[in-house]
């Protein structure tokens, strides 16, 4: 079992024992997610640390978007409640890259993929092949493709 999977469950009799209800409930639903996960597919498997984050990662994107949801719908109970789930969530998720380092890493990217003489669509997969390993979990897949195709000119 991963340490990662451990933890949570550590956390979460913790958070049974103080009655906090919003740390229980959310890494409960976590839990499942991940046992979901392990048994999804033909086979059992045993999820490691790495597999364990993208589950929470995105557990915490689906907080987020539902947040949003609730804010247009006029539900700021719903959109609260969906926002301290995601804060529990990000207690367990890498700390998150600021704009100017996904930019970095983006410029570096591009650079090395044009000096190879890539263009269009197909240096646009290789600078996010280059780039998705760098900032896995750590930022947002659309935001970086977006800055992929803007440094590229698409």
């Amino acid at each position: 079992m991963s340490a990662l999977k451990d933890q949570l469950q550590a956390d979460l009799t913790t958070a049974m024992k103080a009655r906090d209800e919003l740390s229980a409930a959310t890494l409960r639903m976590a839990l499942t997610a991940i046992t979901n996960e392990q048994v999804a597919g033909k086979q059992a498997r045993e999820l490691s640390d790495d597999d364990v984050l993208t589950v929470l990662g995105r557990e915490a994107k689906k907080r987020r978007e539902a947040a949003e949801a609730y804010d247009a719908a006029d539900r700021p109970e719903l959109a609260e409640r969906e926002r301290a789930e995601l804060g529990v969530l990000e207690g367990y998720l890498p700390q998150a890259l600021t704009d100017e380092a996904v930019q970095a890493i983006v410029d570096a990217a591009v650079a090395e993929v044009q000096g190879s003489g890539a263009s269009g669509g197909a240096a646009m997969g290789a600078v996010m092949k280059l780039v998705q390993p760098q900032v896995k979990g750590r930022a947002d897949g659309g935001v970086v493709a977006a800055r992929v195709k803007a440094a590229l000119g698409l």
